[in-house]
């Protein structure tokens, strides 16, 4: 514990505060249900210049990425983004009105969902000012365009970015800017038709293209690379990472970024793997990146990867504890509660460390994971291994900016003063190492059967992925094995990250969704679906106890150890579906556990949570890392804080905005 608590106070400390000076304040913006954070960079101060130089280009190659994940995200959304910025820029008229404090308010959502609909959610949200204010805007600023009016206001035209309808098609009825002209089945059998089964190194098709059907009615993939779609920021992207390349920090590190400049030239996803084999090896350099089509959360069929950058340097101290788990990982996989068939006899490769972020960009900003595994091709974690990460300098800030304020879910939800209690002394340290295991471990554990595709699980593939990974996490947590490793001090610790999961999964993360709205997001899906399949299994034991005061509903958890066994128990059926591939069984337990929500539990959650007046979610703006000149030649680079949102996503419209 006091590792972490020493990575949290090096955090507050990491921007020095000169006499006088205002203390560094984390929250700096709050509209709609979104608050705005500024993480600080510990440890930047100790790099070498060359080191210095290897992020800041690495950094300028995440940013040119930006354009191309809000194409992606619905191929309209730029033409609203243009509009906007030039009404922030050039809008002469009064803006001290309510309807153009609305507009702003409408402007930030923009930005921060990259794009129109929102982040989480997935649905459509529209400005609050009226159309004709808009429009009248729009004019004042030179642009008359009915159709982009209609884009941003009218509620049947995109109404989601990801679609979630089960009875129709969930291609089609996605906003998303993947497909063009065609229907799931003839995605479906266009795929089925070029992946062969039986590669035991398949490739991940379609991650870097658009599926679109020509005008002569015949299927084909348009890849997103140099001399294809996005090749303007592509172009940049590349200038970008052979210049970090030139200062590399080992000669690994040179060939990852040799061989993934090749990738965005050719399009060629054969050499995607092959960078990512050989990011993989570099387990001693102290800054790292990703770059690249990523995650495929926002495709409904899941093939499609998200633009994603990122920029982050070592945690030493804090790495301690993630490598006790690296080297163990054998000893974690062998003694999983799933099926001897499913575990991989022989685990290679697992790194893993904390780090903190020096630059978020394309998918990862400004919302931004807490934790990350990568690769996602299972045949190169089989094979290769992967690479896991904490974000420390990330969750400590949603702390230190929680802190900012005086109320807090945990008093509002949390049944007794035992539970608060409990909270307060493990709850931070619980809930790092729970992500801990959840990145370093759970997405690497297990394999699939031969012959099982990796798409098998389709648009439910990443809720179950995400839930597999949170088990692992989850019954790790209480086993003495943390306790003999020295990683928790205390063998009751687990108790707390128990009691936050339940609560969470069962009530608290619902303040995001809205009224009569279903549950979509993969990652709130997975929660969902393990704290409500416990609650039902472990009804007769009482495990989990419904329990109403005063009108307010709490959830408790009175068996910490028949709950244990519970989530063992459901991590050996989704360990099963997916490595027998088993469709009819993933949705099942997606579509009766995760979705749905009690719509009375629901209202009492959202009236509850409004009266503590604070933001369900939660985004970053990046320091500026400046490169400091002294007679003709870099010197240093230095990182500035801003607290300016709207100022950074601006800037980064004018500056990086190659489409």
């Amino acid at each position: 514990m006091m590792m972490l608590m020493g990575t949290a106070a090096a955090l507050a400390g990491a921007c020095s505060e000169k006499k006088g000076e205002e203390p560094f304040r984390y929250t700096v913006d709050a509209f709609a249900d979104l608050k705005v954070m500024r993480y600080q960079v510990p440890g930047w101060d100790s790099l070498s210049l060359r080191q210095k130089e290897y992020a800041y280009h690495l950094a300028e190659a995440a940013k040119w990425g930006r354009d191309i994940l809000w194409d992606q995200n619905c191929k309209d959304n730029l033409r609203v983004r243009h509009a906007v910025e030039n009404i922030l820029e050039n809008y002469q008229g009064d803006r001290s009105t309510a309807d153009f404090e609305a507009f702003t308010v409408y402007a930030k959502r923009l930005f921060f969902s990259n794009g129109i609909h929102h982040h989480y959610a997935e649905d459509k949200f529209f400005p609050t000012c009226p159309q004709a204010y808009f429009e009248g805007l729009l004019k004042a600023v030179g642009i008359e365009d009915e159709d982009l009016l209609d884009v941003i206001y009218n509620p049947e035209r995109y109404p989601q970015r990801r679609s979630t309808e089960t009875s129709g098609d969930i291609v089609a009825l996605s906003a998303v800017n993947f497909y063009d002209g065609v229907t799931r089945d003839e995605v479906e059998k266009y795929y089925a038709g070029i992946v062969d089964p039986k590669d035991p190194q398949p490739i991940s098709y379609g991650l870097n293209t658009k599926v679109v059907k020509d005008p002569d009615g015949v299927i084909r993939e348009h890849p997103w690379k140099v001399g294809g779609i996005y090749s303007p920021a592509i172009e940049h992207i590349c200038d970008e990472l052979l210049k970090a390349r030139e200062v590399a920090e080992n000669d690994i590190q040179a060939r990852a970024l040799g061989l993934l400049v090749d990738y965005y030239r050719t399009g060629d996803l054969r050499k995607w793997d092959a960078f990512n084999i050989e990011w993989v090896k570099d387990t001693i350099g102290t800054v790292d990146f990703i770059n690249g089509f990523v995650e495929d959360y926002n495709d409904p069929l899941g093939r499609k990867g998200a633009w994603e950058g990122y920029v982050n340097i070592k945690d030493f101290e804090a790495s301690a504890r993630t490598e006790k788990l690296s080297a163990n990982a054998q000893w974690f996989e062998d003694h999983s509660p799933v099926d001897p068939r499913f575990r991989k006899a022989v685990v290679k490769g697992v790194s893993a460390k904390v780090i903190n972020a020096v630059c978020l960009a394309g998918d990862s900003y400004p919302s931004t994971p807490i934790g990350i595994n990568l690769p996602n091709a299972d045949w190169i974690r089989k094979d290769h291994g992967s690479k896991s990460v904490t974000i420390a300098n990330i969750t400590h800030t949603y702390d230190l900016s929680a802190q900012e304020s005086p109320k807090s879910t945990l008093a509002e939800f949390a049944w007794d003063e035992a539970e608060i209690a409990r909270a307060k002394k493990w709850g931070t340290v619980a809930d790092e190492i729970h992500t801990d295991l959840h990145e370093c471990l759970g997405h690497g554990s297990g394999q699939l059967l031969p012959g099982v595709s990796t798409t098998a699980m389709g648009e439910y593939a990443s809720a179950l992925e995400e839930a597999r990974a949170d088990l692992f996490g989850l019954y790790y947590t209480a086993d003495p094995k943390m306790v003999e490793l020295g990683i928790m001090s205390d063998p009751e610790a687990y108790k707390a990250e128990y009691d936050n999961y339940i609560r969470n999964g069962l009530m608290v993360q619902f303040t995001r969704v809205e009224l009569g709205r279903p549950n979509t997001e993969a990652h709130m899906q997975n929660r969902k679906l393990i704290a409500e399949w416990c609650y039902e299994k472990g009804a007769a034991d009482n495990v989990i106890e419904k329990k109403v005061r005063d009108g307010k509903t709490y959830f408790v958890v009175n068996d910490y150890v028949k709950l244990r066994a519970l989530f063992a128990e459901l991590l050996a059926e989704i360990q099963r579906i997916k490595s027998e591939g088993d469709y009819a069984a993933g949705k099942n337990l997606i579509e009766t556990y995760a979705v749905h929500i009690d719509p009375v539990l629901h209202k009492e959650v959202k009236d509850r949570y409004e009266a503590l007046d604070l933001k369900p979610y939660g985004g970053f703006i990046n320091p500026e890392i400046r490169p400091v000149v002294k007679d003709g030649a870099v010197v240093d680079y230095e990182v500035v804080y801003t607290d300016d949102y709207l100022g950074q996503m601006l800037e980064y419209g004018k500056k990086y905005g190659a489409l």
